[in-house]
């Protein structure tokens, strides 16, 4: 949990007021590890654990890997990771009273990643999307004209639009940032607020989705003045579970 300590800082930017669009077009070394880190850390995602407070983990055979894998289980929603649960006890009753849901950040799972890989370990990260975001995914590609039938990954929504086709940027501190939603609702409620403030300016605002496992592999290894500017935004909900969950230890 100490990677969350961030979470009033978020919730206070999903409140922000857009300060403008920028950046035309999205170009293409890839940032320091420890800003990658700085990025994942305030995004809440929810695990879960043995009685040993290890992931619980999946063997899959996967051909022409060399054998099997072990593959976690990271949801985007608690609720998705609780309802994993409750299928668990109907299913499988002696290892459901063993499990429980853990919140932990999503740096600390790229980090967990990182290192099985350098350690040559077969543990893999599965990201579980929230079912209602995929299909806003779709629908959005749907409507830009592309034949879709599924979305692969976590869906990531961001605004993009006025006089010179930029990304929708908001004020943070002393740095203009770029945000990435994890629900399409709480960039649509900012955009309908900046409307109703600019309504010249982002009339034609348009909402764009890509998937988080690509954005992350890009952090990783591609040179993009882009990818300096991005924050994640994640579920309303997830933050204020967490910030509640903050606030009970504190008291």
């Amino acid at each position: 949990m100490k990677a969350l300590i961030r979470v009033g800082a978020v919730l206070g930017i999903m409140a922000s007021t857009i300060m403008g669009l920028s950046l035309k077009d999205i170009s293409a070394l890839a940032i320091p590890a420890e800003e990658v880190l700085q990025k994942l850390a305030p995004v809440p995602v929810f695990t879960i654990t043995d009685q040993n407070g290890s992931p619980l983990v999946a063997s899959i055979n996967r051909e022409g890997e060399g054998g099997n894998s072990s593959v976690a289980g990271v949801f985007i929603s608690k609720s998705d990771a609780d309802a994993f649960v409750q299928r668990l006890k109907t299913e499988n009753p002696d290892l459901a009273a063993t499990v429980k849901v853990v919140p932990v950040s999503l740096g600390e799972v790229y980090e967990m990643s990182q290192s099985s890989q350098r350690d040559g370990q077969k543990l893999k990260f599965a990201y579980v999307p929230i079912r209602r975001q995929v299909e806003s995914a779709k629908a959005l590609l749907k409507q830009n004209g592309q034949e879709v039938s599924q979305f692969n990954g976590v869906p990531l929504f961001i605004a993009k639009g006025g006089p010179d086709n930029g990304y929708l940027t908001i004020q943070r501190g002393e740095q203009q940032v770029i945000p990435m939603f994890f629900n399409k609702e709480d960039l649509q409620g900012m955009l309908d607020r900046a409307k109703n403030q600019q309504p010249d300016i982002f009339s034609k605002v348009e909402i764009e989705v890509v998937n988080l496992e690509g954005v992350i592999d890009a952090l990783q290894n591609d040179d993009d003045p882009f990818l300096e500017k991005i924050i994640f935004i994640p579920p309303r909900e997830s933050l204020e579970f967490v910030q509640k969950q903050q606030q009970s230890v504190g008291q």
